[in-house]
């Protein structure tokens, strides 16, 4: 048995899980302390269940708190940023792409170090030691280091060789090594260092406050955060690289629509209070983004769900005369403002629930209140937005079926264009938290080969095994781990045929 939690603006949901069956489920409203929150969904799904805290396996939760402190710019602390390569990047320095605001947050010295590798892993010049050793002497004490180098996924040897130096003149410093978080591409992949970094002491609070209170309820099963590629990761793991929790809402809503509707490759549509977000499924996993990632107005470069969020939700504000809809929303104070629940603001679930197509709250009130032209403009411009979002989100001419799920399902009509057929499988309300409680483990590598030297099978086989290591280093069951998904680009106007290659293994959670 296994308990899967996903916190949404609005909602909190918690499934308990047994094989491959769904025993029992409980949605609440989110609370300002989401720890709290997540806990007290725990306890009451295993309540309501009457399941005993000893028969669980695992808890899995997708949590927002991360994200939430850099949108907010709060829980941050400063980070000393050592980039390797200063001899040919001092124009740029870290933090330079940053929000005013953010920066002041988590900005601490900064340190260019002569060194770096080219593109296929060659030394440009030697790591300069006695800089580093500088560095590392005159930061912040209270500071995390984040350490980034020229093409360190290639070769991560001179930010190793870093790390150790911080070890030595510093034991226990908090530290991030760009290799093990982002991809190719060094500022991009810089920021999302410095903003895991910044992140370390909060990611080392959160995860002792969900082992402590789920201890306080006899409930001693290991923890796992969920991660924005739709696999999870240990929470030692978490306490390292909170980063990678970021989005991982949208992808536990996509992973919990393809097992509840056994499809692998469809739209996703998750409705919630305040936002719809719409993803393409392939192979069971959201498909990935292929552009930079913005984070809190950071550009940053490690995986991510391709997701579509538009200002739709069960609590998006309708005008009076229903030709506007959002963005703004009531999220998780609905049951209180709302028409049908006795409020004052016209919401969409009132369209919905004075337009017959579904039974919350109190109907008469609702239509007490709005006519039914106002209700026909505003399920046309509601027909609209999902209309012109999952046109965006398509990638080939043609109809495709469409999940919907989330508490705000009832939103999506069942006559849109380019849509095939709306899928609204049972439970779609908790599919976040069942596409937490069933994911799965995956290790991801990325490298650079020449197909003259190396040869393309090779190449292939030595980081398909990386990968099967990385996910069986993750918590994957060696015998179930299977290579999910190969990307190669050749570069181009290089000397020499160099292929980029990227390679994902996933495999089924060892307890």
């Amino acid at each position: 048995m296994k308990i899967g939690v996903d916190v949404g603006g609005t909602h909190t949901d918690a499934v308990i899980v047994e094989g491959g069956d769904v025993v029992a489920f409980h949605k609440a409203l989110t609370s300002p302390d989401i720890a709290a929150g997540i806990v007290a969904a725990v306890r009451r799904v295993l309540e309501d269940s009457a399941v005993a805290a000893d028969r669980i396996e695992a808890v899995m939760i997708g949590t927002t708190q991360f994200t939430n402190s850099v949108v907010e710019r709060r829980n941050l602390a400063p980070v000393t940023a050592l980039r390797i390569g200063g001899q040919s990047s001092a124009a740029l320095p870290p933090f330079s792409e940053w929000p005013e605001d953010l920066a002041a947050a988590a900005k601490g010295s900064i340190a260019m170090i002569d060194g770096g590798h080219e593109y296929d892993g060659r030394e440009i010049v030697p790591l300069n030691v006695g800089a580093t050793e500088a560095a590392i002497r005159n930061a912040d004490t209270a500071a995390s280091f984040a350490v980034c180098g020229l093409f360190a996924p290639v070769n991560p040897a001179m930010e190793n060789a870093v790390r150790a130096l911080i070890g030595e003149a510093r034991p226990g410093a908090r530290m991030s090594v760009s290799h093990e978080i982002g991809r190719l591409g060094l500022i991009q992949r810089e920021n999302a260092t410095l903003i895991n970094a910044a992140l370390l002491p909060f990611s080392e609070e959160v995860v002792s406050r969900f082992a402590e209170a789920f201890r306080a309820f006899d409930l001693e099963a290991p923890i796992f955060l969920s991660q924005n590629d739709g696999t999870l990761m240990q929470a030692d793991f978490a306490r390292a690289y909170p980063v990678l929790t970021f989005s991982s809402g949208p992808t536990n809503s996509m992973r919990g629509a393809a097992f509840l509707s056994r499809r692998d490759d469809a739209l996703v549509a998750d409705v919630g209070g305040t936002t719809t977000d719409i993803g393409m499924l392939m192979g069971g996993f959201p498909r990935e983004s292929g552009l930079a990632v913005d984070i809190g107005g950071v550009p940053s470069n490690f995986r991510m769900p391709d997701v579509l969020a538009i200002g739709l939700g069960g609590g998006t504000v309708i005008a009076d005369d229903g030709a506007t809809v959002g963005p703004r929303s009531v999220g998780h104070e609905l049951v209180s403002r709302g028409l049908c629940f006795g409020g004052e603001v016209i919401t969409a679930t009132d369209i919905a629930v004075a337009a017959g197509d579904v039974e919350i709250g109190d109907a008469g009130l609702a239509r007490a209140r709005l006519d039914t032209r106002l209700v026909g403009r505003a399920k046309a411009r509601i027909r609209v937005m999902l209309s012109e979002a999952v046109d965006r989100m398509k990638v080939k001419a043609g109809d495709v079926p469409l999940i919907a799920v989330g508490g705000g399902a009832f939103l999506i009509p069942g006559d849109l264009p380019g849509i095939a057929e709306v899928i609204r499988p049972p439970m779609a309300g908790v599919a976040n938290a069942i596409g937490a409680a069933f994911a799965q483990v995956g290790g991801e590598v990325e490298v650079i080969y020449d197909r003259d030297k190396t040869g393309r099978d090779t190449a292939i086989a030595e980081a398909t095994a990386q990968a099967r290591e990385k996910a069986v280093a993750a918590g994957a069951r060696a015998e179930t781990v299977q290579v999910h998904d190969i990307d190669e680009v050749p570069l181009s106007y290089l000397a020499e045929p160099l292929v980029r290659l990227r390679i994902r293994a996933v495999g089924d959670l060892a307890l």
